[in-house]
């Protein structure tokens, strides 16, 4: 039997630790959503887990051959399609598209994951009202992307928005003067200095035990000294790397998804910090976390298509 399913989109978000599935509906409602653990370090047990995953939720739904569009840490490479650039590096070379058309039987189109929550937020989340977002995730790693009036901006290489592994900006004299290298090879990029295993190295520089992100934001809340002054370090490194974002592209609106951004004293003190790098003697840009959560990201790749699409048999 066939009917007319053309509503429906699948996005699949691919994490380092998790990969999430969901089914929007036109009216942007989750008609099926699910989750498993990404296979780490194994590049084909991550693509049979997507493509279990894609049947599992096509199956609850009752449909098949959905339009996939899935968020992925890096990007790929326009002439060879292969993946690159990105922090889960087993998928770094691997011609994830053409492999993933071949275990689903159809095209996926990819992206990269903030570039996805940039689309989500920009749709119906926290920059609903903004034509120009940029899109940040602060978690395990970092990254960021850029929509402007609702089509995300990739650029003529793909690296649009690639703010993860650009030098942190203005670096005080000791992060100068010892900067962390990056998985990347090069040193001091943004996510060897933001992301939470970067708080978590910068703790223990300073003297204090191993200790998640988390934790050490805990600590510091209940008043400890040392964890306070991790954490102080961490907002105003995070305050530099926006204030360079709003001195090259002045976006209506900043929006903050990844584990990270659940820390409160992001949105009070890092706009305090930025004026003083910002080259404007005024500045109004609103700083917000995601509105859908840890979910944008997910519902950003299944908007990769449009809201049209063919046929579709059900099951």
């Amino acid at each position: 039997m066939s009917t007319s399913q053309g509503a429906l989109r699948l996005g699949i978000d691919l994490g380092g630790t998790k990969i999430a599935g969901i089914i929007l509906d036109g009216e942007d409602a989750v008609r099926v959503e699910r989750r498993v653990d990404t296979p780490r370090g194994d590049y084909r047990a991550t693509v049979a887990a997507i493509a279990a995953l894609v049947d599992a939720l096509e199956q609850e739904a009752g449909v098949r051959g959905l339009p996939l569009g899935l968020g992925s840490p890096g990007s790929v490479v326009a002439d060879t399609g292969r993946i690159r650039n990105a922090n889960s590096q087993c998928l770094n070379g691997q011609p994830l598209p053409a492999d993933l058309k071949t275990a689903l039987g159809r095209e996926v189109r990819i992206a990269n994951d903030a570039n996805c929550l940039a689309l989500s937020e920009a749709h119906d989340g926290a920059a609903a009202d903004a034509g120009c977002v940029f899109g940040i995730i602060l978690g395990t790693g970092v990254g960021g992307g850029v929509v402007v009036d609702g089509q995300v901006l990739t650029g003529r290489n793909r690296l649009a928005g690639e703010w993860g592994h650009i030098s942190l900006p203005w670096p005080t004299s000791a992060e100068f003067r010892q900067p962390p290298r990056c998985w990347c090879g090069l040193a001091s990029c943004l996510e060897a200095w933001l992301s939470g295993p970067a708080m978590s190295a910068d703790h223990v520089r300073r003297g204090g035990h191993e200790l998640a992100a988390h934790d050490i934001v805990a600590r510091a809340e209940d008043g400890e000294r040392l964890a306070g002054a991790t954490l102080r370090a961490w907002l105003q490194r995070v305050a530099r790397a926006l204030a360079m974002v709003v001195n090259l592209l002045d976006p209506d609106a900043i929006v903050v998804g990844g584990g990270l951004s659940q820390i409160r004293w992001l949105y009070s003190e890092v706009p305090k910090i930025w004026a003083e790098h910002v080259f404007a003697s005024a500045i109004d840009t609103p700083l917000r976390a995601a509105l859908h959560g840890d979910a944008s990201g997910v519902r950003g790749a299944a908007r990769l298509w449009p809201i049209s699409a063919p046929e579709i048999d059900t099951r």
